[in-house]
């Protein structure tokens, strides 16, 4: 899952700024903190992970694809997924630079509602997305 998720960052330079914590911390942070206490949903092609869908409850936390699985549907049936998990409404962070995922989300029916100046780690501006309950 860390390594779709470095991956994916990468790739989607410079909407979504680099990652902040080395390779390393992102592996520990996912072995330690994601698998153990987050829902966690993936899409795996050939038994590879190649999507990755991390809940909180009522948040989409994390949903990454790997890059060569771009524009393959992964994604929206990832949030699929978290609708039917919390069909009574869902909120998500995502950068402000980081047009491909907003109009994504807002396809899916999210819509903008607050915004930050940069009040994350990485410094960046971004955008609180909701989907109201079905």
């Amino acid at each position: 899952m860390a390594a779709v998720w470095l991956r994916s960052r990468r790739a989607s330079t410079p909407g979504v700024p680099a990652p902040v914590h080395s390779d390393e911390i992102v592996h520990e942070y996912f072995a330690t903190v994601v698998l153990p206490q987050r829902e966690t949903w993936v899409v795996e092609v050939d038994r590879q992970i190649v999507a990755l869908l991390v809940l909180e409850p009522g948040w989409i936390d994390q949903l990454y694809v790997d890059p060569r699985y771009f524009g393959r549907g992964l994604g929206s049936r990832l949030v699929d997924v978290a609708k039917t998990v919390y069909p009574g409404g869902l909120d998500l962070w995502t950068f402000t630079a980081n047009t491909g995922a907003r109009r994504f989300y807002e396809r899916h029916g999210f819509m903008a509602i607050a915004s930050t100046d940069g009040d994350n780690e990485e410094g960046a501006p971004d955008v609180r997305y909701h989907w109201p309950a079905s």
